[in-house]
C-alpha cells in the first residue's frame, strides 16, 4: 500500500505537474480584457460629437451562485432592477464563457452605488465597475450623421467572426450599427489589451500579475458645421423635412438634417421595448433618415439638369422659343398635360423655362429627347444611383431613374411615349433623395466636375500639433466626363435661368429674396403626392395634410463664388418657391452674413403664420 501510495504521488506530482499546475493557474490566475476607449467625433472646428463618459455597471458571475434567481430578487429592491433588465441578462449570459462576470444593469446612480456597497458582504459574486459609456451631448441634433452604438448581438458577432475580428471585440460590449459610427467602427474602435491577475476562491482580484494596455481608437474629425445644423434643426421645428447643405468646391457635408429625428443616448444602453415601440409607431417616422433615404418625385428642381442635357443634345438652341398657351398636348392624342399657370406663359426660350418654371416648355423637350436620352443624362447628374457618402449602403436609397427596362422589370408593361411626358418636369415614375439632388446642384456649379459628397475631414493622427483640421488642397474629383460633354455656355444659360428664379422680374422665388444682401441661384418644386382629376383644382385647405404637394428647393450662392449649395425637401410643404424658399433663404442668410435678423424664433414664427 506504500509503494501504491508513493507511485501514485509521484504520479500526480511528477509525471501530471504540468497538467495539475495549469488547472491550479486557470482557477487562480483570470486574465481579464481591457477594451479601448471609442475615439472622440469632433465637428469640423473642434466641437466633440460623440464622447465617452464613465458610468457604474453592476456585474454577476452567474455560475458560481447556486440562489441565482433569489439573489436577483433581492437585488431587484436593492438598486432598482427590472424585470426587462433581468430578462436581457439572462439572454446575454449564453454568450459568455464560465465563471466570467456577466453585466447586470448599467448607469448605475450613486444612491444605487451607495446602498450596494453596504449589502456587498451578502452578494460575494457581485461586483460593481466603471466603464466608459458612450455619449451624444447634442442628442437628437446629429442622430441621422453620428448613428450611433448599441450592444453586439448575435448578428453583430457573426458579421466579425466572418471578418475574423471577433477577437478585438473581448470585453466591449457596444459597437457602432448606423451612421458614422458604423461606417467607421474599425477606425474608431481601437484593439483591445488584457490584464493577467491573480484571484480568491469567491473570483475576488488579489493582484496584478501582468497588465498589457489597449489601443484607444481613433478620434476624427466630420466636415458637418454643428452650428448650422442646429440651426437648420431649429428652422425646421417639427416639420417633416430634409435638408443637406454641401460646399460645392469639395463635397464636403456641411449640415445634413433629417426632421423629426430622435435621441440617440436611448439606445446606447438598451433602449427599452416600450421607447422602441413608441418611435416605430409614431407616424412621424422619426428612425427614417429622409436625406438618404427619403424618396420624393424631384419636381421642377430638375428643369436646369434637363437643359443642359437638351442643349447639348442639340434637341434645343439658346434661342429657341416655345409658345405656352396653357397646355401641351401628345402628338396623335387628345391628351393634354396642364402647366401650372392656367393660362400659360407665352412665347419662352430656354431662361424664362427656368426663371418661370413652365412645364409645357419641358414636356416638348422631354418628347424630343426620348426616355433613353434623359435616363442617361441624369445618370450623369448622379439621379438613381448611390452619391458615394460614407454611409453605409443600406442607409442610401438609388431612388428610382426610369427607362424603358425598370418598367418591364417592375411593371411588365413597356414604357409609352406618356411615360416619357411627365418625366420632363421631375414627375411620374422619376424619384430622388434630397442628397442626390445636393451633389447635382454641386455637378451644375462645378461645370461637370463631380466630388463626392463626404463627411469625415480628417483623423486627428493625420493632424499637426492637434490643430484643426485644414481644407483639402486638392479635393478628390469623382468624374469630369460631363465637362467634355458640355459645353460650358450652356451651363453658363442653366445657371442664368437659376439666377433669375430668385432675381428676375418674373422668378418665382423672387418675392422671397427681394431684400437678399447678396447673389445667389436656385430652383424651386412642388412635387404632387396624388394625381389630379381633368377638371380638378388643387386645394390644399381641402385635402388631408398627407396629401398635400411636398416643397422642394435647390440653392447655392454667393452666386459668382459659392460656398455653400443646398437641397430642400419639405413633406407636404406646399409651393416649393415659397415654402422651401423662405427657408433657404433664412439657411443662406445664417451661412453668408450670420446675420441677428435669422434669430431662430423669428424663423419659426413666421413659417407658422404661413410666410
Amino acid at each position: 500500500m506504500v509503494v501504491i501510495l508513493l507511485v501514485t504521488l509521484a504520479h500526480l506530482q511528477i509525471l501530471s505537474f504540468g497538467y495539475y499546475n495549469t488547472k491550479s493557474n486557470n482557477n487562480r490566475i483570470e486574465i481579464i480584457p481591457i477594451p479601448p476607449n471609442r475615439g472622440i467625433i469632433y465637428d469640423r472646428n473642434g466641437v466633440p460629437l460623440a464622447i465617452n463618459n464613465t458610468i457604474y455597471q453592476l456585474n454577476i458571475i452567474p455560475d458560481k451562485i447556486s440562489n441565482l434567481n433569489q439573489q436577483l430578487d433581492e437585488l431587484k429592491t436593492l438598486v432598482n432592477l427590472t424585470d426587462e433588465e433581468i430578462e436581457n441578462f439572462q439572454k446575454e449570459r449564453r454568450g459568455y464563457k464560465a465563471h466570467r462576470p456577466v453585466p447586470l444593469k448599467d448607469n448605475l446612480t450613486e444612491k444605487e452605488i451607495a446602498k450596494f456597497v453596504v449589502n456587498q458582504h451578502r452578494f460575494p459574486f457581485v461586483n460593481i465597475t466603471g466603464t466608459q459609456h458612450r455619449y451624444y451631448p447634442y442628442g437628437k441634433t446629429l442622430t441621422h450623421v453620428l448613428g450611433y452604438v448599441s450592444k453586439i448581438n448575435n448578428q453583430d458577432k457573426a458579421r466579425l467572426e466572418e471578418d475574423d475580428k471577433l477577437s478585438d471585440y473581448v470585453g466591449t460590449l457596444n459597437i457602432g450599427k448606423i451612421g458614422i459610427e458604423r461606417f467607421y467602427e474599425d477606425m474608431l474602435h481601437g484593439s483591445p489589451g488584457y490584464e493577467e491577475v491573480e484571484v480568491n476562491n469567491r473570483g475576488k482580484i488579489v493582484r496584478q500579475l501582468n497588465h498589457n494596455p489597449p489601443v484607444a481608437g481613433e478620434d476624427i474629425y466630420l466636415t458637418i458645421d454643428l452650428n448650422l445644423q442646429r440651426y437648420i434643426e431649429n428652422l425646421l421645428g417639427d416639420r417633416r423635412a430634409a435638408v443637406v447643405a454641401i460646399d460645392p468646391n469639395t463635397g464636403e457635408v456641411l449640415a445634413l438634417v433629417s426632421s423629426p429625428s430622435y435621441d440617440p443616448n436611448l439606445f446606447v444602453g438598451g433602449i427599452s421595448s416600450a421607447k422602441y415601440n413608441a418611435l416605430l409607431e409614431d407616424p412621424n417616422k422619426p428612425l427614417y433618415n429622409r436625406a438618404t433615404l427619403g424618396t420624393y418625385p424631384p419636381a421642377s428642381t430638375v428643369k436646369p439638369f434637363i437643359a443642359v442635357s437638351a442643349l447639348s443634345e442639340g434637341v434645343i438652341t439658346p434661342k429657341t422659343i416655345v409658345s405656352d398657351p396653357g397646355y401641351w398636348q401628345l402628338p396623335g392624342t387628345e391628351k393634354r398635360y396642364r402647366d401650372w399657370l392656367r393660362w400659360g406663359h407665352g412665347k419662352v426660350d430656354v431662361v424664362k423655362s427656368i426663371e418661370e418654371s413652365v412645364d409645357t416648355y419641358y414636356y416638348q423637350v422631354a418628347y424630343d429627347l426620348g426616355i433613353d436620352r434623359l435616363h442617361y443624362w441624369m445618370l450623369k447628374f448622379g439621379y438613381g444611383q448611390r452619391t458615394g457618402i460614407d454611409i453605409s449602403k443600406s442607409e442610401e436609397s438609388v431612388a428610382i431613374l426610369p427607362n424603358r427596362e425598370w418598367k418591364m422589370s417592375r411593371h411588365k408593361q413597356p414604357w409609352l411615349p406618356g411615360d416619357t411626358i411627365p418625366v420632363g418636369i421631375g414627375q411620374g415614375y422619376w424619384t430622388t433623395t434630397p442628397l442626390q439632388m445636393a451633389k447635382a446642384l454641386t455637378i451644375m456649379i462645378n461645370n461637370g466636375k463631380t466630388y463626392t459628397p463626404h463627411l469625415l475631414k480628417q483623423k486627428r493622427s493625420t493632424m499637426l500639433d492637434n490643430e484643426l483640421p485644414q481644407p483639402m488642397s486638392k479635393p478628390m474629383v469623382e468624374d469630369t466626363s460631363l465637362t467634355q460633354l458640355v459645353d460650358p455656355k450652356y451651363w453658363q444659360i442653366a445657371k442664368e435661368g437659376m439666377y433669375k428664379v430668385m432675381f428676375g422680374s418674373r422668378g418665382t422665388a423672387r418675392k422671397v429674396y427681394a431684400d437678399a444682401t447678396y447673389k445667389a441661384a436656385g430652383k424651386s418644386g412642388t412635387a404632387q403626392v396624388y394625381g389630379l382629376k381633368a377638371d380638378d383644382v388643387y386645394n390644399a385647405n381641402n385635402i388631408p395634410e398627407h396629401l398635400r404637394d411636398h416643397a422642394l428647393f435647390i440653392a447655392y450662392a454667393p452666386y459668382d463664388k459659392p460656398t455653400i449649395a443646398l437641397a430642400i425637401v419639405l413633406e407636404n410643404g406646399g409651393g416649393g418657391s415659397t415654402n422651401g424658399g423662405a427657408i433657404a433663404k433664412r439657411i443662406l442668410d445664417y451661412y453668408l452674413l450670420g446675420d441677428e435678423s435669422t434669430k431662430i424664433s423669428e424663423a419659426i414664427l413666421n413659417m407658422r403664420q404661413g410666410d
